[in-house]
């Protein structure tokens, strides 16, 4: 590879802090102002923009979400932008505690086009940008720093007397803040917040983008921190920041800068963006709900704010996307698929401990940072099965969809067989295919093999007596000390030795159609040169499951020999 072209961040920019970095020990304990871009940023990078009615889905899923800033276009640039402001301009379209914000560049014509588009809006920001890095004025816009400082003054001088007596507020971006000298993109900020008059009550946002990654997150952090301490009228001052993703560090970016002063995030839903894309406001804001801290946005249905998102973009979520991906709280490992088993088991008991609904115990589950259902999701894809699967997430997924509590011995025979069947498909196995591997496995044995008719009696405490008629009209009875020793008496009787090695029972729920499921382990044959196995039976009586069980384990073993 040829590395040697290219420079290292250290090499580009000068980062000079002055005194100990503070962002390393701090934490984040409150959401910053989070602001989505998807209708401009995001949209600007879609092979398709949004026609009209996507822009309106999106803008009301936003609002919906409780975003209450939102950037809605470019209407210098774009007639259906501009038209969507005007959309929005119609009384009733914004509610009154959500701010739109317009983009535009620092060019007279696009400006006053800008002021056009918001007339009649309650609240609006106007976001003015202009690339301010050295390569982006030598090689783009052909200026010197002083030269296009006087730009950007004179652009923002304009944007201030258009704004004049309009519930209007100023938002400056000195694009590729990260590549840009400190003391110039400093300067450039600190001139725009006296100009506008920044104060308490009326804001300056200062957007300081990350427009092209191009270093580690820390030096991002050093360079957001050198701005916290150095911008003037701090009081007066929002500092936001707009990071991409090009080194795939984001996200990492924006925490980073929360921690060194920022209070406010441009990014979009997803991180849809230009190149790698935008910083992704769904994994931001989940990871704070990850930490304890509230987001203030509203995710509670993120299969739904997915779907708009896909239906609005045109661009599908990956599968593995952090909080959102189908396959993100699914586990198909053998080991992940245990302890997440154990871990909801213990969740649900620590509950009902508490006294309190599951879904407001403290949650402590192996390989789930959060609860799937804080998103809306259900537990039934919380485990899946194939080739990778174990006993655990086998046992979980008939528990949870079918109510079967397999002893462990039983987990592990069965484990083997849907090993075998996965290993031959290749692919995964559902929970309903789960189902019927298990009855034809351990149960129809029980079913097919059969008396025709049988019964037991209590003839003295203690005693038992079982008759059964076969298929051929012969009778097999047998006595014992329960029912079932009094069964494999009777095929004793017959020539049949079976010894019961381990049986369990339970109850399930009756909307299954059977109320109770029998396991029987036993062996046939006799204690030298026996085979032991397992069978199962299910009927809405406990003896009929448990006699399904005895000759379901029989006929497995008499047929297979294992």
């Amino acid at each position: 590879m040829p590395s040697h072209r290219y420079r290292p961040a250290h090499e580009r920019v000068e980062v000079p802090l002055t005194g100990e970095r503070a962002w390393p020990t701090r934490r984040i304990t409150a959401a910053p102002l989070w602001v989505p871009v998807d209708l401009r940023d995001g949209n600007q990078a879609l092979a398709e923009p949004m026609d009209p009615a996507r822009k309106r889905r999106l803008f009301d899923l936003q609002v919906r979400m409780g975003f209450k800033e939102i950037e809605v276009g470019y209407p210098s640039a774009s007639r259906l932008d501009f038209d969507f402001l005007r959309e929005l301009a119609e009384p009733g379209a914004v509610p009154e505690d959500v701010t739109v914000v317009a983009f535009t560049a620092a060019r007279q014509d696009l400006i006053e086009r800008t002021f056009e588009s918001i007339r009649g809006l309650p609240d609006v920001v106007v976001h003015l940008y202009t690339a301010t890095a050295p390569t982006w004025r030598n090689v783009v816009l052909g200026h010197d720093r002083d030269t296009l400082r006087k730009l950007i003054l004179d652009a923002a001088g304009q944007v201030a007397r258009l704004a004049d007596g309009l519930p209007v507020r100023f938002e400056f971006s000195p694009e590729v803040f990260n590549l840009t000298e400190p003391d110039y993109v400093l300067e450039v900020c600190n001139d725009l917040t006296a100009l506008w008059d920044a104060s308490p009550d009326r804001p300056v946002i200062h957007n300081l983008p990350a427009t092209v990654e191009m270093s580690t997150p820390n030096v991002y952090a050093d360079q957001i921190e050198y701005m916290h301490r150095h911008l003037d009228r701090r009081d007066s001052v929002i500092l936001s920041v707009h990071p991409h993703n090009d080194r795939g560090t984001g996200v990492a970016c924006a925490e980073l800068a929360v921690l060194a002063g920022a209070q406010r995030v441009e990014g979009c839903l997803f991180g849809n963006g230009e190149r790698t894309g935008n910083v992704d406001l769904v994994t931001l804001a989940l990871n704070l709900h990850s930490q304890g801290v509230d987001p203030m946005i509203d995710f509670s249905g993120i299969d739904e704010i997915r779907r708009v998102v896909e239906h609005c973009n045109r661009l599908p979520v990956h599968d593995r996307h952090p909080y959102a991906g189908d396959l993100v709280y699914t586990a198909f490992s053998g080991t992940h698929q245990d302890a997440i088993g154990k871990g909801l088991a213990h969740h649900a008991a620590r509950a009902a401990e508490l006294g309190v609904p599951p879904e407001r115990a403290p949650w402590e589950v192996p390989y789930l940072p959060i609860d799937p259902a804080d998103v809306g999701r259900d537990y039934q894809a919380v485990i899946r099965v194939n080739s990778q699967s174990g006993k655990g997430g086998i046992a979980y997924l008939l528990g949870a969809r079918h109510g079967l509590d397999l002893p462990r011995r039983l987990q592990i025979d069965f484990s083997a067989a849907v090993q075998r069947a996965t290993d031959d498909s290749g692919e995964e196995i559902t929970a309903d295919e789960l189902w019927a591997l298990f009855h034809a496995t351990y149960i129809a044995p029980g079913e097919r093999a059969g008396f025709a008719s049988w019964r037991t009696a209590e003839t003295a405490p203690g005693t038992h007596e079982f008759e059964g008629v076969l298929d051929s009209g012969r009778v097999l009875r047998g006595t014992g000390n329960g029912p079932l020793s009094a069964l494999t008496a009777a095929l004793a009787g017959d020539g049949v030795e079976v010894d019961v090695l381990h049986y369990a029972e339970h109850a399930v729920d009756p909307g299954t159609g059977s109320s109770a499921v029998a396991y029987v382990e036993a062996r046939v044959g006799g204690a030298a040169g026996g085979v032991t196995g397992w069978g199962a039976g299910q009927d809405t009586s406990v003896l009929t499951a448990s006699v399904r069980a005895v000759l379901a384990a029989v006929d497995r073993l008499s047929t297979s020999g294992t």
